[in-house]
């Protein structure tokens, strides 16, 4: 084991070792492996501490520990990105294997793109565990059948192994709501305030700025430790594939993890309809940078919380309804936050833990979220929010283009639709405080002409959807709160 060296190009199979939680310390291991390598281990660590769950609920976070340790490998997988993935130690089911290939495929795909890799082929083995436990070539698995290209095959599980009697564990009334840092998580926060819901603000990992943001709320606090494999880091110094992953699936199943553990029957994100939309690539196709926060996802992960989980457990998105503006527009609303949110993504990667500014205002969330909230918030405001004006600069020329998709593709972030900007640009370019500034000027000069008669309004963006996953009694208490 000592002699093992990480060979990307070199490396056959990645293992999905085994899974455990001790509830005496809240501390959950995925442990993960490439070939017969050292063993990769990841910690999750709920506060909360010492758990004490009835029968039902300990399968149940068995359940969705194992489901977490299946989704959070995409982390370590992308490393090698080998053709075999092997699960040693307990079985999964043909929809569990379904969910999490189009979780790998679909998530990994601006990954795929930017590395020039094809991960269609990505395929999860639905098996039967045998006594023997982890082992090369397949030894922790029982194989039953043959493919047609003499693969093994694995047989059908019965309900029960499946998980679809997945119980109803009789879980409290209550939220874990995902917090970012940034103006989504923001709005459903104070949505669900207004509505009477209990709710406990949640995020993952260290952040300083998203730990200040959620404590502004004044609601009960839930920071989850999440450790990954020291080795990983390594592994990227010695040339393994790296790149964007598929993180809201990652953290959906921890926040589902941790909704068991506390007895909660809701985890809720914020992800609006805008983020079902990726980018356009020529010759390629739709890459979509945020897909594990668009309506597909959520309607496959929901369900299979649902029937592998437990039936009482509601994962949803609170904005699902809502278009970027629209939600743009609601938190304009609100202002106790203006000193304390960002969405800018480099405080998260580059800045480290205290980031001198909470806008770097040149990468595209920056520029999205100034020209969201411009058509419904005061100039005076807005400036003061982001330190400068970044209409009337010139040099941020080319990002606004992307935004606008003109001449260049919608930018890999979590950012609106093309429409959703150049409606914004074009309301801007109409009232006399924005239209005499640099990038709305030139929008008016030189792109809106080449737009044709395109529907550049902003109203018909502003309308409330109705396809969501929203439970149905705060559906119709939400949505007249948002029609207010």
């Amino acid at each position: 084991m000592s002699e093992w060296r990480f060979q990307r190009d070199a490396i056959q199979a990645f293992a999905f070792v085994r899974c455990d939680f001790d509830p005496a310390t809240g501390v959950a291991r995925l442990v993960y492996a490439f070939d017969d390598g050292p063993e990769l281990v990841e910690t999750i660590t709920v506060p909360g501490a010492p758990f004490v769950l009835d029968e039902a609920c300990a399968q149940a976070a068995q359940r969705a520990l194992q489901l977490l340790h299946l989704i959070a490998g995409v982390s370590y997988y992308k490393a090698a990105v080998p053709g075999t993935i092997r699960i040693d130690g307990y079985a999964i089911d043909a929809e569990t294997a379904a969910l999490l290939e189009t979780i790998y495929v679909q998530g990994l795909g601006e990954f795929a793109y930017r590395n020039g890799l094809n991960v269609h082929g990505i395929r999860f083995p639905a098996v039967l565990p045998s006594p023997r436990g982890r082992g090369a070539g397949g030894e922790g698995m029982q194989y039953l059948g043959a493919s047609s290209d003499g693969a093994p095959s694995p047989q059908p599980l019965s309900r029960r192994e499946r998980g679809l009697n997945a119980p109803s564990l009789g879980l409290r009334h209550h939220a874990l709501v995902a917090i970012g840092g940034g103006k989504d998580s923001l709005v459903s926060i104070e949505s669900l305030r207004s509505l009477g819901v209990a709710q406990t603000v949640s995020w993952i990992g260290g952040s300083q700025l998203i730990a200040a943001c959620a404590q502004r709320t004044g609601l009960p606090t839930l920071n989850i430790g999440r450790q990954l494999a020291p080795a990983l880091f390594e592994f990227n110094r010695q040339g393994a594939w790296n790149g964007h992953i598929p993180v809201t699936a990652v953290n959906s199943a921890i926040l589902v993890f941790a909704a068991v553990l506390l007895g909660v029957d809701q985890v809720v994100f914020s992800n609006e309809r805008s983020a079902s939309y990726g980018s356009l690539i020529e010759g390629t196709g739709e890459v979509n940078h945020q897909w594990s926060k668009g309506w597909a996802f959520e309607q496959a992960f929901a369900a299979h919380v649902r029937s592998h989980v437990a039936t009482d457990l509601h994962y949803y998105s609170l904005l699902r309804p809502l278009s970027e503006l629209a939600v743009a527009r609601q938190f304009a609303r609100i202002d106790r936050y203006d000193a304390w949110f960002s969405s800018c993504n480099r405080n998260f990667h580059l800045l480290g833990e205290r980031p001198a500014n909470r806008w770097c205002g040149v990468c595209p969330k920056c520029h999205f979220v100034f020209l969201a909230l411009a058509p419904f918030m005061p100039k005076p405001r807005l400036v003061g929010i982001f330190g400068r004006n970044l209409l009337d600069d010139p040099a941020q020329t080319a990002g606004y283009d992307a935004l606008l998709e003109f001449r260049e593709h919608k930018p890999f972030e979590c950012v609106g639709e093309g429409r959703e900007s150049r409606a914004a640009m074009a309301a801007l370019a109409t009232r006399p405080e924005w239209r005499e500034d640099a990038l709305v000027e030139r929008f008016a000069r030189e792109i809106r002409p080449q737009l044709g008669e395109g529907d550049l309004r902003i109203d018909p963006l502003l309308v409330v959807d109705d396809e969501h996953g929203i439970p149905p009694a705060l559906w119709e208490r939400l949505r007249a709160h948002l029609s207010a």
